[in-house]
């Protein structure tokens, strides 16, 4: 594997991004990979985008964008006003996938979170994703929570 890229994202990597969002049984039905990219996606991340405390990133190998992951920065009150780093819709096209590049992009964002002096990094995923559990906790996460959402 050549050395991937990691950065923040740009507008034109959209469709990439929403395609590996798209690319799982969950994603196929939450997520529309129809071109032009929907304009909840063009605002959404035109929103992120502008947002200090958002990060979205992508993994770039060979000049084509295998990689996503958001980080969001969030002050808190607890653990006597700690910064938390908030990773989700972390993706590898299926491509990619195998050849440890999930767990050096994860690296990095850890690393990002470090560096916005996060005395936390935080995850949610969903129930159902058993692979990415496993995943996670070799990166060094630990199950120590039971998450709630509601959808509105």
């Amino acid at each position: 594997m050549s050395e991937p890229v990691f950065r923040r994202a740009e507008q034109s990597d959209l469709e990439a991004i929403v395609a590996m969002l798209a690319d799982d049984v969950l994603g196929r039905q939450r997520e529309d990979t129809r071109l032009p990219a929907a304009d909840a996606y063009v605002q959404a991340f035109q929103a992120i985008d502008a947002d200090p405390n958002q990060f979205l990133a992508v993994a770039e190998l060979d000049g084509a964008v295998v990689g996503t992951l958001q980080i969001s920065f969030m002050p808190g009150l607890s653990h006597q006003g700690a910064w938390r780093g908030e990773i989700e819709a972390v993706r590898i096209a299926r491509t990619a996938r195998g050849a440890g590049l999930g767990r050096r992009m994860m690296e990095w964002a850890i690393e990002q979170c470090r560096a916005r002096n996060c005395r936390i990094v935080q995850l949610t995923s969903d129930l159902k994703r058993t692979d990415a559990h496993r995943f996670y906790e070799q990166v060094g996460f630990v199950s120590s929570h039971k998450g709630y959402k509601l959808v509105l």
